[in-house]
C-alpha cells in the first residue's frame, strides 16, 4: 500500500512537472518577440525626449520639465492625449473610406511581420517566397493613404494622400528592386 501511494505520489509530482514545462515553454516562445518590442519602445521614448531636448537648447529654452524627472515621460503623456483625443469625421466625405484607409495601410504593415522568424522556433509563416509575400502586402500601404485623402472630400486633403502615397511608392520601387536583385542572385 506504501509503495503504490509513493508511485501515484511520484507520478503527480511528474505530472505537474511537465504541466510546469509547458506553459514555461509557451512563457519563453514570447520572449524573442517581447525582447525587440520593449527595446524598440524604449529607444523610441528615448528618441522623442532627445528631440525635444536639443530643439529646446536650439531654441533657448527650457524643455520638457514637468512629465516625470527631466521630462522624460513625455513621449508617454503625448501618446495618452492621443489616445484620448476625439476621432473627427468629414462632414461630407465618405465615412467609410475616411475610416478603412488608414486601417488597410496599417494592416499591410503588421501583416509583412509574418514573414520575419523570430526565433528557431517560432516562425509565423514558413515560406519560400516570403520576400515576395513581403514586398506583395507592403505595397497595398500606398493604396489605403490613397483611400483616406480621398474619402475626406477635400482637395487638400487628396492632394495630400496622393502625395503620401507617391512619396512611399517611390521610396518602394528601390528597396524592392534591391531585395529582389539579391533574392534572385540566390534563386540561382
Amino acid at each position: 500500500m506504501i509503495i503504490n501511494t509513493t508511485k501515484v505520489q511520484a507520478i503527480n509530482s511528474f505530472s505537474r512537472l511537465e504541466s510546469l514545462k509547458e506553459v514555461y515553454g509557451i512563457i519563453w516562445m514570447f520572449v524573442p518577440i517581447f525582447t525587440p518590442v520593449l527595446g524598440i519602445t524604449i529607444g523610441v521614448l528615448v528618441i522623442v525626449w532627445l528631440e525635444r531636448e536639443i530643439s529646446a537648447g536650439i531654441q533657448q529654452r527650457i524643455g520638457p520639465e514637468y512629465a516625470g524627472p527631466l521630462g522624460i515621460l513625455q513621449a508617454l503623456a503625448d501618446g495618452t492625449k492621443l489616445i484620448f483625443k476625439e476621432n473627427l469625421l468629414p462632414s461630407r466625405g465618405d465615412t467609410r473610406l475616411f475610416r478603412i484607409g488608414p486601417s488597410i495601410a496599417v494592416i499591410s504593415i503588421l501583416l509583412s511581420y509574418s514573414v520575419i522568424p523570430f526565433s528557431y522556433r517560432l516562425i509565423l509563416a514558413d515560406l519560400s517566397i516570403g520576400v515576395f509575400l513581403w514586398i506583395a502586402v507592403s505595397s497595398i500601404a500606398p493604396v489605403g493613404l490613397l483611400m483616406s485623402g480621398y474619402g475626406s472630400n477635400n482637395k487638400y486633403s487628396f492632394l495630400g494622400g496622393l502625395r503620401a502615397a507617391a512619396q512611399s511608392i517611390s521610396y518602394e520601387i528601390p528597396l524592392t528592386l534591391c531585395v529582389l536583385s539579391i533574392s534572385l542572385r540566390v534563386i540561382r
